[in-house]
């Protein structure tokens, strides 16, 4: 797919409405959100077009970007939702909802396999292969490269086509509504997180 990547520093424009669905992702200096810190946020409406954003370290104001996390007319999809909601809730002060994750969908509606990962899914499910060479890159550089800004919108782009295949696998399963009360519940598990449980299941009779 052809993409169009718009950069922004800090926000989105003000008036910029995208869709009823959102391809959302994040880029950050590593995957602990007290420790590292928010550098990127990817978002598409699955129509080869991407709209990133950039943050300085320490400004993460966005309220335009704040304002559309939170609407719950907006569904926010993710793939892998509970580490990018962490980032999102931690930095922007805002978390996402309602949210849709690609990667639960997949547990529960592919059980005869464990590869989960955004690029099985895409390889799985819509024969794509995607390159994912700059996954570990520095996002915090003050100029991204090319490079990276083409493996960020590869992030998104695709997340619309695989959550329709996911769906459908869902329903022909019974498992949609299983589905659709994880990602209901998954706001309250990064909380969670971030509020020290990150590594305890409450659910459990022993809880260390």
């Amino acid at each position: 797919m052809n993409t169009e990547i718009t950069l922004y520093r800090g926000d989105i424009p003000t008036g910029l409405t995208l869709a009823a669905t959102i391809a959302v992702d994040t880029e950050s200096m590593g995957l602990n959100p007290i420790r590292d810190r928010l550098c990127l946020v990817q978002l598409s409406t699955g129509d080869g077009k991407t709209h990133l954003v950039q943050f300085e370290p320490g400004d993460y104001a966005a309220p335009n970007l704040k304002k559309m996390l939170v609407d719950p007319a907006i569904t926010k999809l993710f793939h892998f939702a509970r580490a990018d909601l962490g980032m999102l809730a931690h930095y922007l002060g805002a978390m996402p909802k309602p949210v849709y994750c690609t990667r639960i969908a997949s547990v529960l509606a592919r059980t005869y396999t464990d590869k989960h990962g955004l690029k099985d899914l895409a390889h799985d499910l819509l024969g794509i292969e995607l390159a994912k060479e700059q996954q570990t890159s520095d996002w915090g550089a003050p100029q991204l490269t090319q490079a990276q800004l083409n493996y960020a919108a590869g992030d998104v782009l695709y997340l619309h086509r695989i959550k329709d295949k996911l769906d459908n696998m869902l329903v022909r399963e019974h498992r949609a509504q299983l589905a659709q009360a994880v990602f209901d519940c998954l706001p309250a598990r990064v909380e969670l997180d971030l509020a020290g449980w990150e590594n305890v299941d409450i659910f459990s009779h022993k809880i260390m």
